[in-house]
């Protein structure tokens, strides 16, 4: 089993769940966000590394006691982290259950993609977007019916504790009311984890504009 992974960037601290930890980005994204912040993750045009679960572990090994001492780990994003769910299993077969595992995800996934990962998953930093699905696929191209289906998964199994989830302002697409109308819809399936922020449309803008050089 190999995946697809555009970069890892390590010693990172408080962006990416608790403690230092190393963000491994996959490659691929079933979005085509219209300011997408790592547009390199979309194309296998760009350049990329393969990797088995095993290549992978020794590579992130390196940093193990930064893990360790503090309560830190693996951050996977991409890109979707969630088209990439078996791998993400079995690495967690292979690093064992000391490293935290932390998934950056839309949840825009079918609900097994999801299911698969529960068991072997710390946190979850989900990225909503807006809960408006007239404003989602205004800015994604896509429903936002399965991220709805997968909060809901996610608190009813008692996991909601364990999720924060990023409200973007992204101005020409929603408002603060939108964005105010979102938390409230989420606070009442459960999630008290809340990152409400503005997106930096410039900066995206910047990026896409290298990656296109």
């Amino acid at each position: 089993m190999k995946a697809k992974i555009s970069d890892t960037s390590r010693l990172r601290i408080g962006v990416d769940g608790e403690g230092v930890t190393t963000l491994v980005a996959f490659m691929l994204c079933p979005l085509a966000c219209e300011y997408c912040l790592n547009p390199q993750t979309l194309s296998d045009s760009y350049p990329f590394k393969e990797y088995t679960p095993e290549e992978l572990y020794m590579e992130l090994r390196k940093d193990e006691l930064y893990f360790l001492a503090t309560g830190g780990g693996v951050t996977f994003g991409g890109g979707e982290p969630l088209l990439n769910h078996q791998f993400i299993k079995e690495f967690r077969n292979v690093c064992g259950d000391q490293w935290k595992i932390n998934l950056e995800t839309s949840l825009n996934v079918p609900s097994s993609f999801l299911e698969t990962v529960i068991p072997v998953t710390d946190e979850y930093l989900i990225d909503i977007k807006d809960m408006n699905p007239a404003i989602y696929k205004s800015y994604t191209g896509k429903d936002n019916s399965p991220v709805i289906g997968n909060l809901r998964t996610l608190a009813e199994r008692g996991l909601a504790g364990r999720c924060v989830i990023r409200i973007p302002l992204i101005h020409g697409y929603n408002t603060p009311e939108d964005v105010a109308r979102s938390e409230s819809e989420v606070v009442a399936l459960g999630f008290d984890r809340i990152d409400k922020f503005e997106y930096d449309i410039d900066y995206a803008k910047r990026k896409r504009d290298l990656q296109n050089a």
